[in-house]
């Protein structure tokens, strides 16, 4: 049972497929066709630019490139159609460096993968979308990308912003505190000593040289309250409270003051 089961859904899904593949033969059969008059058309064909096709080293106006010789692009080539060789020099300061001597590259083998390119550490190659690469004969797919008498670009150096050298300020000397250094006394401010016998306008000239009020003290009235025992009675306690606040001392007055004086002298006026 399982294995017609297998057999019918196997069936339909190829039917099912093929339904799918014929529609859109069907709809490409009905769009309106585009035929290119090439080679007529070439001024204005156009080509995509992720179209790869023919791989460049490109060059300055000095006949200068990137490539350093490094031999990542071969290694990561998956045909082999390229092949760098190099050559080793000896440099002014004595050290021996490694440049490019031949950077050759296959056409004819060439797969157009691009690995070389992303590989590439110092962006010295790239894929043109230039078509036009048919020959009569396979010696002429075989490229050497370096021009004669190139070499490669000096990376310029960048110099380092100088910062001026300050001179050291000189140290702050602070008085050293000892024992025996006297200490030094701060005076306060003379407040003029008000008396009954003097008069206001006396009294207002010496508050405003001082610019200070004199602090005046209230003295605040205490009141006794006798003990209460429970043998008490209720008359003797009340005897007791109206003695205490008979004894009680009364307020002294507040002391006039420089605004209430002035006041009272416009008042006068």
């Amino acid at each position: 049972m399982s294995s017609v089961l297998k057999y019918f859904s196997g069936l339909f899904t190829g039917i099912k497929s093929l339904l799918i593949g014929m529609s859109v033969t069907w709809k490409e059969l009905w769009t309106k066709k585009v035929t290119q008059q090439y080679p007529e058309n070439r001024d204005t064909l156009v080509i995509s630019d992720r179209f790869r096709c023919e791989l460049t080293m490109p060059h300055d106006e000095n006949n200068e490139h990137a490539c350093t010789a490094c031999g990542i692009c071969e290694m990561n080539c998956p045909n082999g159609t390229i092949t760098v060789n190099f050559k080793m020099i000896e440099t002014e300061d004595g050290k021996k460096k490694k440049i490019l001597d031949t950077y050759k590259w296959d056409l004819g083998m060439c797969t157009f993968c691009n690995l070389c390119v992303l590989t590439c550490p110092s962006n010295a190659i790239k894929f043109e979308n230039t078509f036009e690469n048919a020959v009569f004969t396979r010696d002429k797919l075989k490229q050497q990308l370096n021009h004669e008498g190139s070499k490669m670009r000096e990376k310029k150096k960048v110099e380092k912003p100088v910062t001026p050298v300050t001179s050291p300020k000189p140290p702050v000397s602070t008085p050293e505190v000892n024992a025996e250094t006297p200490a030094v006394e701060v005076k306060a401010p003379a407040v003029p000593v008000v008396k009954a016998e003097q008069p206001i306008a006396t009294i207002l000239a010496s508050v405003k040289e001082s610019k200070t009020e004199t602090p005046v003290e209230e003295k605040k009235a205490t009141v006794t309250v006798p003990k209460v025992d429970a043998e008490t009675p209720i008359a003797t306690i009340l005897a007791s409270v109206k003695e205490s606040k008979a004894e009680a001392p009364k307020v002294a007055p507040k002391a006039p003051t420089a605004e209430s004086e002035a006041k009272a002298e416009t008042t006068e006026n």
